[in-house]
């Protein structure tokens, strides 16, 4: 085989690997039912995470400073509006 045909086929499988992991969602597996003080202070976003693609629900926290985001029950989500509005009204 030509190299040019063999190097086409290498790219095709790396770009056809690489769009695949994009369309496979990161899931939550379990959810903590509590949320330390001091990361509320630090919760920069959070998403909630549907029943769907991933096996339960949850509300997922994206905290400053860790590297990953924290899973937790979606019930706590009203308490955390609430110390996020407290946390704005003081900063």
């Amino acid at each position: 085989m030509d190299v040019k045909i063999v190097f086409l086929i290498v790219c095709l499988c790396a770009l056809a690997i690489t769009s695949t992991e994009a369309g496979i969602p990161k899931c939550c597996m379990t959810a903590n039912k509590k949320i330390k003080p001091y990361m509320v202070k630090n919760i920069q976003r959070w998403e909630m995470q549907e029943i769907g693609a991933c096996d339960i629900r949850a509300l997922v926290l994206f905290v400053k400073g860790s590297k990953r985001p924290l899973c937790v029950n979606p019930r706590l989500k009203p308490s955390l509006e609430r110390q996020m509005k407290k946390k704005k009204r003081f900063s």
